[in-house]
Order: C-alpha cells, then sequence, then structure tokens
C-alpha cells in the first residue's frame, strides 16, 4: 500500500458508505445537490437549497435528520435573513456565515413548532449562507463567531 496505511483506506470506505447513506435518507425529503461540508476535523453531508422553492421547504415536515447531515441555503448576496420554525419537528442549531463563509450570528437549539406556534429568529448580522444541522451540533464541534467553514 503505497502513502496510504489500512486507516486511510478504511476512512475512505467509511466516508463513501456514510455519504451514499446521507443521500438515501434526504434524498426522501426533496430533490436537490448534496455537499460536503467542513469545519475543523468535523465533516457534514448537507442538502443545498439554491432555489426559492428548496429555501422555502427547507427542513420542514422531517421526523428525523440523520446525525452529521443538515441543509445549507445558499443565497446571491449578503444581506440579514430571518428563519422560522414552522412545520418543523427536529431542534436545530441555525448558523449564519457572511461571504467568507465566517459564522456571524449562531442560535443554538431553536424549538420545533408546538400547537402551530413557531419560533422566528432575526439576526441583525448579514449572511450569505445558513447552515441548519441537529441541535446540539454547535456545542459538539466547539463552534464560535467568527469560526469559518469549508465548502
Amino acid at each position: 500500500m503505497s502513502n496510504f496505511n489500512k486507516a486511510t483506506y478504511a476512512s475512505i470506505i467509511f466516508v463513501i458508505v456514510f455519504i451514499g447513506i446521507g443521500r438515501a435518507k434526504l434524498s426522501d425529503s426533496w430533490a436537490g445537490e448534496n455537499k460536503l461540508i467542513y469545519f475543523k476535523n468535523y465533516s457534514f453531508i448537507v442538502r443545498v437549497g439554491e432555489t426559492k422553492q428548496q429555501q422555502e421547504k427547507g427542513l420542514m415536515f422531517l421526523r428525523s435528520l440523520p446525525s452529521n447531515s443538515g441543509m445549507l441555503f445558499v443565497y446571491k448576496d449578503e444581506a440579514p435573513r430571518s428563519f422560522y420554525m414552522k412545520n418543523t419537528y427536529i431542534p436545530l442549531d441555525i448558523i449564519w456565515m457572511n461571504k467568507e463563509k465566517k459564522v456571524v450570528f449562531i442560535k443554538k437549539n431553536a424549538e420545533p413548532e408546538k400547537l402551530d406556534v413557531y419560533e422566528t429568529i432575526y439576526p441583525r448580522e448579514e449572511a450569505m449562507y445558513v447552515l441548519e444541522l441537529n441541535a446540539g451540533s454547535a456545542d459538539k464541534i466547539g463552534l464560535k463567531i467568527g469560526d469559518t467553514w469549508q465548502f
């Protein structure tokens, strides 16, 4: 085995299998492209929402979200962007990033809708990207304002 050791090959196989499982689980929600994004030593398979229809639906109606997966909303410019939890049944960490992919705001544990009452979050910071992950993910990876993502 040239420059790779057995652990490296095992890691590559794990990532390929995980991506396949993540695509299968997320593909039930709506059509769209999956991407791999990184923060430090952590990676997430995310569904990309670029169209207005994809962004409006987001993660609505999902009853669960595989760990290390989520949704990335991509906009054409930076602007203040509010997010709401209507028809969302799972708690989420929502992360706003500017055009440099630097974190400008984090809402941890946004609550799912309860009895037609849902949370709306209004950050004042401008963002070009918004990332939704399972609640607790931001703490798990040690995410802070000013950190930068790669995707």
